[in-house]
């Protein structure tokens, strides 16, 4: 069964850097959101510093969706997806593979350039380290929430819009949480309890977000 996820982890990951655009258009997207906000709020450190926990999350939940659109695309098209249910073998570890596919190709790297960008809307160094904890935790939900669109809109070949329509009011409470973190970490308050809560939330999603994601791809597939 793990053989299973670590085969389909590694394919994906694979297929994502052989794309280079799969990986750099999240960050280029990001950057490029990051560079305009003093143009729209005004240069001030202050101001940019006050709203960057909220501008760096919307942005990092805006990203998640660039990618997530295409990610059993591919896949259906070829009928990959309909050997991997007939084959027999876990669709659960499968779907659980996807789900990490995905996280690695757009949370990681955002989270590890998310120090830089959070610099460049002079957001206070006391809320750097927590960003790319609440991030860490937070994009593994965004994730699981954008595989499970992504599974269900995967047989329908405009379904970039729904997808967005069906992602949204999930993982708005996502970005409340993560974006509190951050602004508590500033003020100087303890974040310990939210970022239990969103630790909590994220091995939920990643135990439970593959069993409804099998059961989309089957229901897809059926379509």
């Amino acid at each position: 069964m793990s053989n299973v996820l670590l085969k389909v982890l590694s394919r994906q990951v694979l297929l994502a850097f052989r794309r280079p655009a799969a990986v750099l258009n999240p960050l280029v997207f990001v950057g490029v959101v990051v560079l305009m906000m003093p143009l729209g709020l005004g240069p001030e450190r202050e101001m940019l510093g006050e709203f960057s926990p909220g501008l760096m999350w919307i942005t990092a939940l805006l990203a998640s969706l660039l990618s997530v659109e295409t990610l059993f695309r591919g896949d259906y098209d070829d009928g990959t997806l309909e050997q991997l249910v007939t084959s027999g073998h876990s669709l659960y570890f499968a779907s659980m593979g996807y789900l990490l596919s995905h996280w690695c190709v757009a949370g990681i790297p955002l989270i590890l350039c998310s120090g830089l960008f959070a610099s460049m809307l002079s957001m206070p160094s006391e809320g750097i380290v927590p960003l790319m904890a609440s991030l860490f935790a937070g994009t593994l939900v965004l994730s699981a929430f954008g595989t499970l669109g992504a599974s269900i809109t995967v047989a329908l070949r405009r379904g970039g819009m729904l997808l967005s329509l069906l992602l949204l009011p999930l993982e708005v409470p996502v970005l409340i949480l993560g974006a509190g973190v951050v602004a508590r970490a500033i003020a100087g308050m303890p974040i310990v309890d939210l970022l239990s809560i969103m630790m909590g939330l994220a091995m939920l999603a990643l135990a439970l977000a593959p069993i409804a994601i099998a059961a989309s791809i089957r229901i897809s597939l059926e379509v």
